[in-house]
């Protein structure tokens, strides 16, 4: 199945919001529950900062924002944007530029084990390797899903920290090394 992988673009926002609301509350609402996640993406994908996410990495070298769904043609549909079924954002770690930092790799609930996070991550990856010598990301310790996924792709976990998001809740940090 081919995957509409392609660099996001400011009409992708809402689409990228819904997803990052759907899969953040199948993915954390039994961890953080339902408030606490609609607070986290109203926080975390508020859409001026999407924009601002979207627009920055299009105009960067060290940057990559994408979106794996078509773009909807208003005439076809009778509304325009995307039909986003995930999203991947990469920037350099602040502390180390040869580290990509995986901000967000979020799939819609329905699409998982379609193939769409393998096919994002791929085309990260394809688009980092001359940048970042590794990719970093952290994910919460109670998302099997997610640390499934990471691990299956060759991730290797290298600690365990405290987050912000309420006490006692833990996330691990992965790393990948990437082929030049």
């Amino acid at each position: 199945m081919t995957r509409d992988v392609r660099q996001a673009t400011t009409d992708d926002v809402w689409a990228v919001h819904e997803t990052a609301r759907e899969s953040w509350h199948a993915a954390y609402d039994g961890i953080l529950g339902a408030e606490r996640v609609d607070d986290v993406v109203d926080e975390w994908y508020a859409i001026d900062d999407l924009e601002s996410s979207i627009d920055e990495a299009g105009g960067r070298d060290d940057a990559v924002f994408l979106v794996a769904g078509a773009p909807l043609r208003e005439a076809e549909t009778g509304m325009s944007g995307t039909g986003c079924r995930g999203f991947a954002h990469v920037v350099p770690w602040p502390e180390d530029a040869s580290v990509g930092y995986l901000v967000r790799l979020y799939v819609h609930p329905d699409r998982w084990g379609d193939g769409t996070g393998t096919a994002l991550l791929e085309r990260l990856e394809t688009e980092t390797a001359g940048t970042f010598d590794r990719l970093r990301l952290s994910v919460l310790a109670d998302n099997e899903v997610g640390i499934s996924f990471y691990e299956s792709r060759g991730f290797e976990r290298q600690t365990t920290r405290q987050t912000d998001l309420g006490d006692g809740i833990e996330e691990h940090v992965y790393e990948k090394p990437l082929s030049r």
